[in-house]
This record gives structure tokens, sequence and C-alpha cells, in this order.
């Protein structure tokens, strides 16, 4: 896992391309601290950089940006491939010659022999940039799922990228103005949604997604999307499926030159990961958990357990309010973009950092796919609720109108939104279930930052789904895949497990176990509580079956009342209708912080 940048231009920033992407690659120093490098090209076109956290071969032969013998193809990566090992076996078969163990040289080589479409054969977590010296064009990719992030920014002919949004900004190149629509976005569904970001003509590449530079022009092509083709199988095939399905991720996830732990919790998809990895590891795995003073929130115990149980060299990290508050600037100075989550992905990685880990495994991911979230029960049961009213004329839309200015609770409120956009139906039930503000009070909010801006409409941020989903429940699936997962956990588990130098894998975020599901219909996959994967995975221990499901949730609420009470004190523009539930105080004070920070 590392941080990469880049610059692409045709005149205008060629004097100062070392002072730009020396720049660029400071902001991204934490990403990789174990090596560091810059390619600029002789015509001064290109300026490449790398910051470098060794996973596998960890000699000098990994350094980036890579290049074929040859001189012609460069690459900066960023990102792990599970199936490198396969790919690279094949293409020494036809002749190939390599020079390290380092799956950058894999992709290096296969984008050499098939182009663009050398993504279609990648197996794992990437965004990277491939630069050919002698066409003088740029290839930049993201993988299918959007693990790993990748921004952007254009002006004319020229274009920069890079792993954060911070090192966008450190070029000193675009102009520091509040995006409107990525403003309305975070603060209705507390997350910023791609393709926007915070800043003004700033854009993130969209997952399964690549761009192609040339000479100034920009085309960008999706070459992936999610889809459920359900086909005729029995409840038993089934749960055989998910369980070579899973193991085999697993196995791949493993592939490392250093030891890989888990973040456990009390959790089913945490436990299945160890479970599951106690099956295909010699060596004792790591485990990781975080505890609290505060009882009512203290899931170490069973977490302890668990580890036992497995056999795990488990460590607990017991999080007090007066250690929080300690830690709590330095959360707020990783912060990339502002959302409501990222402090629990903080802490936990802190703890295998100082444990001298440097990967870990997240059971991120098993909720999505399994139906373990609320929202596959709810937004059914809303769009059924409308499913007569939208036959009379303007109902919905009258009452959506009186709920959303006069409702007397957040939820009730958001259910307004939903109302007057119910034609919509799933998606537009999606963003009020998901929702932090309503649209009325993120109008108001908004005139805080962008008095002169227009306001977005809240149909401008309801998600377009494709035409090929046969159930209301896939729907939910997918956009819980490629809304709150990848916008929000993705994004901050990113962000926060790098600042600390670590690596973060996501098993069940995995396109090959996510096509192989796919033919799952969605009555056996999506039978609410996670049925299917529990029936897939028999390792699971009647400690952690028998728990009523929760959320991993810290304390929040009580420390900011209490120790951390001054920094969500004096919110801008809040009325105290918007502070409660706590986390659009959260939110609302976490963007006000980041904004000051880098306005």
């Amino acid at each position: 896992m590392c941080g990469i940048a880049g610059i692409l231009t045709t005149n205008k920033y060629q004097d100062s391309l070392e002072t730009l992407i020396g720049r660029m690659q400071t902001a991204l120093r934490h990403r990789g601290p174990d090596d560091k490098g810059i390619y600029i090209s002789s015509e001064r076109q290109v300026a490449l950089a790398h910051t470098r956290l060794s996973i596998l071969d960890l000699s000098p032969a990994g350094h980036q940006p890579m290049s074929t013998a040859d001189g012609r193809y460069w690459i900066t990566f960023n990102g792990e491939i599970y199936n490198f090992l396969e790919i690279r076996q094949d293409l020494i078969s036809q002749g190939e010659e390599f020079h390290s163990h380092t799956d950058t040289e894999v992709i290096l080589k296969l984008y050499r022999k098939c182009g663009s479409d050398c993504v279609t054969r990648l197996r794992g977590m990437f965004a990277f940039a491939i630069w050919d010296n002698w066409q003088k064009t740029c290839f930049i990719a993201r993988d299918p799922l959007g693990i790993k992030p990748l921004y952007y920014w254009q002006s004319g002919s020229n274009l920069i990228f890079a792993s954060e949004l911070r090192a966008i900004l450190a070029s000193g190149l675009p102009a520091v103005k509040m995006n409107p629509q990525g403003l309305y976005g975070y603060l209705i569904s507390g997350s910023v949604p791609e393709p926007y970001t915070l800043i003004e003509n700033v854009r993130c590449l969209g997952a399964g997604h690549f761009l192609h530079w040339s000479s100034g022009e920009i085309k960008q092509q999706q070459y992936w999307q999610i889809n459920f083709v359900p086909e005729k199988i029995s409840v038993q095939e089934a749960r055989e499926k998910v369980s070579i399905a899973l193991l085999d991720s697993i196995k791949h996830h493993f592939v490392s030159d250093v030891p890989v732990g888990i973040f456990l919790s009390s959790g089913i998809d945490s436990t299945t990961l160890l479970a599951l990895a106690s099956k295909t590891q010699t060596q004792p795995i790591r485990t990781y958990s975080i505890g609290f003073a505060e009882s009512k929130w203290n899931e170490a115990d069973t977490a302890k357990q668990i580890a036992n149980l497995f056999g795990s060299d488990h460590t607990e990290y017991k999080i007090t309010a007066s250690e929080a508050k300690k830690l709590f600037p330095d959360f707020l100075a990783a912060i990339d973009q502002p959302t409501i989550d990222g402090f629990n992905t903080f802490c936990v990685s802190q703890l295998a950092h100082k444990n001298d880990t440097k990967v870990v495994l997240s059971g991120l991911g098993g909720d999505e796919l399994f139906a373990g979230y609320k929202s596959f029960e709810t937004i059914p049961q809303m769009v059924a609720r409308t499913k007569y009213t939208q036959k009379i004329p303007f109902l919905n839309t009258a009452a959506g109108t009186a709920l959303a200015h006069w409702g007397n609770s957040p939820k009730i409120k958001r259910f307004g939104d939903f109302l007057q956009n119910s034609s919509l139906a799933s998606a537009a039930a999606y963003r009020s279930f998901r929702g932090i503000f309503s649209h009325v009070e993120a109008c108001q909010i908004f005139k805080q930052y962008l008095p002169e801006q227009n306001i977005p409409t809240f149909a401008s941020l309801i998600p377009e789904l494709p035409d090929h989903f046969h159930t209301l429940e896939d729907e939910v699936s997918f956009l819980e895949l490629s809304y709150y997962m990848r916008n929000q956990l993705l994004r901050d588990s990113d962000v926060m497990s790098m600042n600390w130098g670590l690596e973060l894998r996501v098993p069940f975020v995995d396109q090959t176990l996510l096509e192989t599901i796919a033919s799952i219909p969605s009555d056996i996959r999506l039978e609410y509580g996670k049925k299917l994967l529990i029936q897939s995975v028999p390792e699971l221990p009647d400690l952690v079956l028998n728990r009523p499901k929760k959320g991993f949730f810290f304390p929040y609420e009580e420390w900011m009342n209490k120790d951390w009470k001054n920094y969500f004190e004096n919110i801008s523009g809040a009325k105290n209708s918007h502070l409660q539930p706590w986390y659009r105080r959260w939110s609302l004070a976490i963007l006000q912080n980041w904004w000051e920070e880098i306005a």
C-alpha cells in the first residue's frame, strides 16, 4: 500500500514540475514511510511520485516509480494484486522476464501486453497510472469496487492526480473553493458522494473506471459494474458456493511478505475472517480489538474469548475518555475529507501499528453482501407504503412537504424528503434512510458556507440505479455497496489506516467473491440477519451467534458532552434542532474544523 501522485501537462507547469510534484509527495509521506521516488520525463510532460509501504518484495527492486527495461512504460501504483503470482507465471510462460517479485512489475508487463484490458485480469485493490514515454499517453485506473481512492483535477489540457485530496491541494494549483454538490451531499448523507469532493473542480475517479490522457485530451470509461443475475439454486448449493468463495478470498488476501493481522470485534464478519483464516494459515494470527472503560460499550471481553477460541495472538487496547481526548487532535489532522465516521479505525490502526503490523484484514462488506443492515427490511417497507398513494395526484408531494417542514423528528423530516421523491422508489428511500439532515435543514446549513450559491435539489443526489436488478433487496445491496460502503466506510478505512502506515484489506469486498455469489437469488442471499453467511460458516461459535446484533460503536455522545466538549461547542450557524442525534453535531463540527484548516 502506498501513496501516488502525478502531473500531466503539455506546457503550463513544465518549469515547476520538481516543486509541484515534491509538494504532492510530501503530503503523502504518511502513506509510504519505507521508500519514495519521483520520475520526470525528459520532455517534462509528466511527473510521477510515489511513497512506499513495503508489503511484497521488501528489497530495493520494488522501488517506484518503476519502468520497463527499455524505459518506455513508467508506473506509480497504490494497492495489492492478490492474483499477481498467477498472472506472473502466465506471462513467464509467454517469454516475459521479471526483475522483482512485486505485483507492480506484473501490472507493468501486463499493460505492455494487453493495454487497457489489463484491468480485467487484476484481482485486488488498486489505483495506478502508467505513462507511455513513446506515445506520450497516460493510463489511470481504479479498482472495480473502489477500495482505493484516486482524485484528480483538470485545467485545460493539464491533469493532476493523487491518492488523497490533500495531495491535490498541496500542489497549490486548484483554487480552494467549496464545491456546492459535495457540501450538499455531505450534509444529506454524512459523507461526500463520489464523484464529487468538497473542493470545486476536484473529482474522484469512479470505481471500475479508467482515464486515458493523450495530448491534453481525456477520455473516461467504465470497465466493470456490480450486477446480480439470479440462477435457480438450492439453499444448500448457495451455502457451499459462499463457503468456497469466502475461503478462496481469504487465502488470496493473506498474500504478503509480512505478517497479516485481523481487526477483531465481537461480530459475525470479523469472526468469520478469523475462523476461516485459522483453517488456511499455519502461523498464529495476530488480532486487534478496542475496548472501553464504559461497560455499556465494551465488547472487548467477547472479542478476547473469540481470539482464545481460535488461538490468535490477541492484543486489546482499552481506550478511556481521557486517552481518546489526547488522540482526537491527531485524528482531526488525519482527515482527508469529513465524514461522520473514522475515529474507530484510527484508534485500532494505531494499535496495530504500535505492534509492528503492516497488514490487517477487516470484516467490512459483510453487511452489504448478506443483508446485515436494517435497510434491507426498512427500504422495501417504505416503497410498499407509497405504492398506492402514488396513484393519487400530488398526495405524496403535499404530505412530504408538510413533514419535511414541520415534522417533529429528524427521521420524520427525512421521510418527507422521500415522499416528495417517492416516484424514484428505492433510491429515494435509501437517501432518506441513510440521511443525516433533511433537505430543508441542509439548505439552512448550506447557506452558512455558500450564501451566494444555488442549492442542489434532493433529487440531484438520488443515485441512478441500473435497470437489470430483479428485486428491491438487490437494489438495496447495490446501493449499500456503491454509496455508504464506498463513500464512507472504505474511504475512512483507507485514510485512517494509511495515516499509521498500515495496509487494510477487505476480503468481503472482493470482485471475484461478489461475482461468484451474484447468482444466488436475493431471497436466499439477502435473507435478513446474514442468515446465509451464518449457515455457510459452521465454525462460527455460539457466543457470537447468540449475541444480539450491535454495530461497533464508540461512546461518542458521552465524550462529546464531557471530555471532548471544547471541540463541539460554538458550531457555526447550527440551530439547536440541528444538533440531535449526536452524529449531526459531529458532522457539523468536523466539517467546520476541516474547512478552517484548509481555507
